[in-house]
């Protein structure tokens, strides 16, 4: 049985009770968000005949939106509390999945998909605060890594789910989410209504010199983590036309697709068990390279063999970004809903650019001697700036910790 209205800062079989609670809320509610913020596009293009091009459209509507919800979370969970938002954001999908059971029609989808998408940036910075609220550093980063093995590990399982129920009843994929928000929503119920942080004061929260190395490496992980969303958005509206192309059937294309995410969660899942990265500047630094390559390989590649590794290297460096960036957020911020809110409005300000640098690429096509080439003109200058930003922040953090350890510089005990 799990606990009732317990401290955030709980003992005992009480913190096993609720982490295993908001653990498996997380599972779920990944799941619902990638039938709908993935599984999606399949649906459009093999159900309803959109192009790559209102396929890229469609996932700029979402980026949008999903960026409205995010900036709003932090105000909302201080007026409705934190479980009040939740329990609403979730009543909020499962309408919005029901309407889509009943029409999904080309104009729904893209009403409906908008209005999930703002409901599910409302959501999730206020699951990420519950996992980390009340936690010192140390038990914060195990904590967003067992996150992150629960929402990634449900990934691919929905997208290899989502091309069968596509096939069997398209609105089965609509109503498959609804019900696992459902189950969210029961879970929901005996979480406590208002979340406790750990006190500035606390001994355990970092130096201030401590503090300023995590503000830099955030800065740099979260431009990669930006680069890393755009295009991967990309791939999410563009993969299902790539493996048509490739003659892959929409079945085993959903699946394919999934294996970007298999990568993400092995990168998770070794970041989670080897701690070495924490603090370091060399892990950022690979991540800066390895998210373009993988992006162009899995785009671009001329055989499927290519094409998956392209999913291989860029899911592992999206893994790195996207762990790095949550876990000094959650320590800069004190695991506030506000944390979680800047974390997923640059999530979904990548799902917003990535789309709309692929139509800019579309429509330069024609100029510039064809699609191919008109897609790399739209994303590169997306790519140097996020790179650019990333590099220079990793820069600084290796000047100032060069300094701090230098006989003229400040005292080690700042750091």
């Amino acid at each position: 049985m799990f606990c009732r209205d317990v401290p955030t800062r709980f003992v005992g079989c009480d913190a096993v009770s609720r982490s295993a609670r908001v653990l498996t809320i997380t599972f779920l509610e990944s799941a619902a968000t990638i039938f709908i913020e993935r599984g999606l596009y399949f649906y459009t293009y093999e159900r309803l005949g959109f192009t790559g091009a209102q396929n890229l459209g469609l996932a700029l509507a979402w980026g949008v939106a999903y960026v409205v919800g995010a900036q709003l979370s932090h105000g909302a969970s201080r007026r409705l509390s934190e479980k009040g938002l939740l329990a609403l954001t979730l009543v909020g999908q499962v309408l919005g999945h029901a309407v889509l059971c009943v029409w999904a029609g080309s104009y729904a989808v893209v009403a409906m998909t908008m209005a999930i998408g703002c409901v599910m940036g409302l959501k999730w910075p206020v699951v990420e605060s519950y996992v980390a609220a009340g936690r010192t550093p140390k038990d914060q980063a195990a904590a967003i890594g067992r996150f992150n093995l629960s929402w990634a590990g449900a990934v691919p399982l929905a997208l290899v789910a989502a091309g069968p129920l596509i096939a069997w009843r398209p609105e089965a994929l609509f109503a498959a989410a609804g019900l696992l928000s459902v189950v969210s929503l029961v879970l929901t119920w005996p979480l406590e209504r208002r979340l406790v942080h750990l006190p500035h004061d606390h001994p355990e929260r970092p130096t201030p010199g401590r503090m300023a190395r995590y503000r830099g490496l955030l800065a740099s992980a979260r431009w990669s983590m930006l680069t890393g969303y755009s295009l991967m958005w990309i791939l999410a509206a563009l993969l299902p036309s790539v493996f048509a192309g490739l003659k892959v059937g929409v079945a085993w294309a959903t699946a394919l697709s999934g294996l970007l995410d298999v990568f993400r969660f092995l990168a998770f899942l070794t970041l989670g068990l080897y701690r070495g990265w924490h603090n370091r500047v060399g892990p950022l630094a690979l991540v800066i390279v390895g998210l373009p390559a993988g992006f162009f390989l899995a785009l671009f590649g001329a055989d499927l063999a290519v094409v998956l590794v392209g999913e291989l290297l860029f899911g592992l460096s999206v893994g790195m970004t996207y762990y790095a960036a949550l876990t000094y957020a959650m320590v800069v911020k004190n695991a506030a809903v506000d944390a979680g809110g800047s974390h997923e409005s640059l999530i979904g300000a990548g799902f917003a650019i990535g789309p709309a640098s692929g139509l800019v690429g579309d429509y330069l096509a024609p100029v510039v001697g064809g699609r191919i080439v008109g897609r790399i003109v739209g994303v590169a200058p997306l790519v140097v700036v996020c790179a650019v930003g990333a590099a220079v922040s990793l820069v600084k953090v290796a000047r100032a910790t060069a300094s701090a350890r230098s006989p003229c510089g400040p005292s080690r005990s700042t750091r």
